[in-house]
């Protein structure tokens, strides 16, 4: 199956507090989205439709919160941030991992804040990985765990944005360090070997999808957008940002019931078409 999508006009808007300078940098580039991560994931609604607005990603006021590490050493640790809907039914869980250089994070979590987030600091643990900073996220106004994929975009990009400001070596580490990071990668990612598709199923009522792929702004909320336009339903699962890659774990539905092996293909192709797809419009020529 090989239909054009619609494009998501998304937007990230960034308020520099050092500088008078405003930008918006787009979430989504072309018809189809690309990228797997680890993060973790949000249950939506049947049928649910995305709107086009945009996402405001808060930025933190204070560059002192989140240095606590020596940013010169020779190797770099690989930055990630994952976003879990699985561990906890009333809450969102965010772990954001960055070695042993992370601080209190009390500027990532007002940042969160002034998205109409609840935040609080569940945990911090340290393994062989690193330190991991865990936070237990709700939504102000209903106390309930995040549904909306636009909102955990926000919350994504809104972490990613203040560990790049806070730790600029880290920006060479992640795929956003090209979007909006002091310096970009040094390597990029051939998408087409990068892109690993599996759908397997995880009992009667539902399946394993997962999808692992370059990171790029947008990529949460365009995945969800390209499962939901073939009415399979999103029930839950995690998202991860691992440095230059997204992996994804979704549970998926249809009509309450585990995806056939015809309509697994079929979502496997649409996913696989819509990451490798060059975002450059067909129109613009």
């Amino acid at each position: 199956m090989a239909a054009a999508l619609p494009s998501l006009g998304l937007g990230v808007h960034f308020n520099n507090s050092c500088s008078s300078r405003n930008f918006t940098i787009p979430l989504s580039t072309g018809a189809l989205a690309k990228g797997f991560g680890t993060n973790h994931y949000y249950i939506i609604p049947k049928k649910r439709h995305l709107s086009s607005s945009t996402i405001f990603v808060p930025r933190a006021s204070s560059s002192a919160a989140l240095e606590d590490g020596n940013s010169d050493t020779d190797t770099i640790p690989i930055p990630k941030v994952i976003i879990d809907q699985d561990s906890d039914p009333d809450a969102t869980v965010v772990e954001i991992t960055f070695g042993d250089r992370l601080g209190a994070l009390l500027d990532t979590m007002s940042a969160l804040k002034n998205l109409g987030l609840n935040v609080a600091k569940a945990n911090v643990f340290l393994d062989s990985s690193g330190k991991h900073n865990l936070f237990a996220i709700t939504k102000a106004d209903t106390g309930r765990k995040v549904e909306d994929p636009e909102i955990l975009e926000a919350i994504r990009l809104t972490i990613i944005n203040n560990l790049i400001q806070y730790h600029p070596e880290s920006s060479s580490q992640l795929a956003m360090g090209t979007a909006f990071g002091v310096e970009p990668p040094k390597e990029q990612i051939d998408v087409d070997i990068a892109t690993h598709i599996s759908i397997r199923d995880d009992g009667p009522k539902r399946s394993l999808l997962y999808v692992e792929t370059a990171d790029r702004p947008g990529l949460l909320v365009d995945l969800v957008r390209i499962i939901t336009d073939i009415n399979v339903s999103v029930e839950s699962g995690e998202f991860d940002t691992e440095g230059l890659l997204a992996k994804a774990s979704f549970h998926v539905s249809y009509r309450d019931k585990a995806l056939i092996k015809p309509l697994q293909q079929v979502l496997a192709n649409s996913l696989r078409y819509f990451l490798r797809r060059p975002s450059t419009e067909e129109a613009s020529f």
